[in-house]
């Protein structure tokens, strides 16, 4: 991160005259925490973000609000990822669920039923960008009546409101109708995002968010990569000021 660090120092040059420099903003290594725009979580195993979306959709209606922020609804590649949703503290709100102690999120999974003998018997599927590296969920609890019509029902995570319940790993998985409303997990890729926490394509420049506004990256599989630092002098006849910290080289003078 840039550093104001303003010294100056004398040195002597071969005709024994003086020369007097001056050391800018020295520039330090730095380290990116942020790879998901503000609202998500980000998962280190899987390079993901995810994000809960409380606004009760049906499940189609679902897949298209995840779509319309570049992911989809949330699958699962392995158990540390199930556990690290399952640690997450969402900021849940009540009126969203229908028992206080559970809740339950739309994920991107399809129960499909082959035989409706004395049971229902069936299989997962993935629904829309699946993985072939995506585990399928053991046998569901079926939530609300349907028709007989029927023979896909939607997939739904169901999360424990206490967190030593989560903690021992605790869910249960319900295939659903697919037209019922509830809260939705969406998963997408880790990205860039600039300072300002914009959104940021694959090969352009940009500010990461960090300390050092003046800071020019390439935006690399998620990450900044080939970052330079501008220095900047410090502002002319002003001896106290502020730095902005979100603007390279602008400063507010606080002299009276």
């Amino acid at each position: 991160h840039g550093k104001e660090n303003v010294d100056s120092r004398h040195s002597r040059g071969r005709g024994g005259d003086t020369t007097r420099f001056h050391t800018v903003n020295v520039a330090q290594p730095v380290r990116f925490s942020r790879k998901c725009p503000t609202g998500w979580h980000h998962y280190e195993g899987t390079a993901s973000c995810y994000r809960v979306y409380f606004n009760g959709e049906n499940y189609w209606d679902a897949v298209q609000t995840c779509q319309r922020v570049n992911g989809s609804l949330a699958t699962f590649t392995a158990d540390q990822e199930l556990r690290f949703i399952l640690a997450q503290e969402w900021d849940l709100e009540e009126k969203t669920f229908v028992r206080k102690d559970q809740r339950r999120f739309w994920v991107g999974y399809q129960y499909v039923i082959t035989n409706r003998n004395h049971s229902l018997e069936g299989h997962w599927e993935v629904a829309y960008k699946g993985s072939s590296e995506v585990f399928l969920p053991p046998d569901p609890i079926f939530g609300m009546a349907m028709s007989e019509k029927e023979n896909v029902l939607c997939g739904q995570l169901q999360y424990f409101h206490l967190p030593v319940l989560r903690r021992h790993g605790l869910h249960s998985w319900y295939a659903e109708n697919c037209y019922e409303k509830s809260s939705f997990l969406c998963k997408r890729s880790q990205t860039c995002v600039d300072i300002k926490d914009n959104i940021v394509d694959e090969g352009y420049y940009f500010t990461p968010k960090g300390n050092d506004p003046c800071l020019s990256c390439t935006c690399h599989n998620g990450e900044p990569e080939m970052c330079v630092a501008a220095l900047c002098e410090r502002p002319q006849g002003c001896q106290q000021y502020r730095k902005d910290p979100k603007e390279c080289c602008k400063f507010t003078c606080l002299d009276p």
